[in-house]
C-alpha cells in the first residue's frame, strides 16, 4: 500500500483544532470554498459512523463529495477514515486518511501540529498520487486559525 502525508503548524492549541474538526456545524463554516458542508448520516462521529463531506467549489475539479467510515478515534488527538464513496473512491481503493493534532510542548503549547496521512491503492496506472487531496487537506487545516481568530 502507498501513503502519503503532510503537516501544518497551528497557531491554536491541539483540543481547539480537534474540536473544530469533529464539529460539523464548525467545519462546515471554517472555509465554504473547500468544504460546504458536513454531516454524520450514520453514527455520532465514534468508530463505525458515515461522515459526508460536500465539498466546495475551491476543490471540485477534483473531487465533489465523500462518504466516509470511521474506523479509530484517539479523543483529543486523531482520527482515522476509510473513503466508501465519492469521486476518490474511483480512483484509489482502499483510501484511508487520517487527520490528528499534536500539541506542541514548551512555549509553543498554544499551538498544534495538525498531520494529514493517507494510505492508498491506485486502480489504475494513470491513476495520480493524491497529492491534490493533500494540499487541499492542509491548506484547509491553516483555515483553522484565521477562522478561529474571527470567532
Amino acid at each position: 500500500m502507498r501513503s502519503m502525508k503532510g503537516e501544518v503548524v497551528l497557531n491554536i492549541p491541539a483540543e481547539k483544532a480537534w474540536e473544530m474538526y469533529r464539529d460539523n456545524e464548525i467545519i462546515s463554516k471554517i472555509n465554504p470554498e473547500m468544504l460546504a458542508a458536513a454531516q454524520y448520516i450514520q453514527g455520532d462521529g465514534s468508530p463505525g459512523s458515515l461522515r459526508l463531506f460536500k465539498l466546495g467549489p475551491a476543490v471540485r475539479g477534483y473531487v465533489n463529495e465523500s462518504t466516509e467510515k470511521i474506523e479509530k478515534v484517539e479523543k483529543g488527538r486523531s482520527v482515522s477514515y476509510s473513503v466508501i464513496r465519492g469521486c476518490l473512491k474511483n480512483m484509489y481503493d482502499p483510501y484511508r486518511v487520517t487527520f490528528s493534532f499534536t500539541p506542541m510542548k514548551g512555549e509553543e503549547k498554544d499551538k498544534c501540529i495538525a498531520e494529514w496521512k493517507a494510505e492508498f491503492e491506485m486502480l489504475t496506472p494513470e491513476t495520480p498520487m493524491p497529492e491534490k487531496a493533500r494540499d487541499a487537506a492542509l491548506g484547509f487545516l491553516k483555515s483553522f486559525e484565521k477562522f478561529e481568530l474571527s470567532c
